[in-house]
């Protein structure tokens, strides 16, 4: 159907007389095509998650690399949970199929600090995407993420705030899911609160 639909599409938008033949509604639906796949090559997910977000993604690497190649689309990210061990199989194939692809994570970040491992808010933490922008974000990413199992595991694999300030060179940072810190508190009605954690991940 999509290789019928992009042929005829081409047949269209190269064919004058076609053009003039054909019903209105017809040409505006292929036209819509057309437009939808050259939205599609300039948009990128920056929150993805492949297989290795256990319980939490069930999307093959190479699956799922070939499907954002299908819909148009020149970059895509990888934002495991809690951890990267997908990154190298992902950057191959994705340099392989040539499309660009965005290494990262999403972190749990602690509501305390990554040392506090007593209390039931310690178990987990606020969602957070980290994503490499260069060589040097990349190395820090991965030393966070180390930290977060040799240092911060409880339950789930934790950075902190502490960690972010030390290695944030060459990172862009984005609010993640609802839960993300800012999120949580304004879900939880505090918005001063929600104001103060994005103005401190914006510094």
């Amino acid at each position: 159907m999509r290789c019928f639909i992009s042929i005829l599409r081409d047949i269209i938008f190269f064919n004058t007389n076609i053009i003039l033949s054909l019903p209105s509604f017809f040409y505006i639906f292929v036209q819509q095509i057309s437009e939808k796949s050259l939205i599609m090559s300039q948009f990128t997910h920056l929150h993805v998650h492949t297989q290795y977000s256990i319980l939490d993604g069930a999307s093959n690497i190479d699956k799922l690399i070939d499907r954002a190649i299908e819909i148009g689309m020149t970059s895509i990210a990888i934002t495991d949970h809690g951890n990267m061990y997908g990154v190298k199989n992902f950057h191959e194939i994705a340099l392989k199929k040539g499309i660009k692809p965005i290494l990262g994570c999403e972190c749990y970040v602690a509501r305390n600090t990554r040392h506090d491992k007593s209390a039931k808010e310690d178990r987990s933490g606020y969602h957070l995407i980290l994503l490499a922008k260069n060589e040097v974000g990349y190395h820090n990413l991965i030393k966070m993420v180390s930290c977060s199992y040799t240092e911060g595991y409880h339950y789930k694999p934790r950075i902190d705030k502490e960690l972010i300030e030390k290695y944030n060179e060459g990172i862009i940072c984005s609010s993640a899911c609802l839960g993300g810190e800012v999120q949580q508190h304004i879900l939880s009605g505090d918005l001063a609160k929600a104001e103060e954690s994005a103005l401190w991940y914006k510094n």
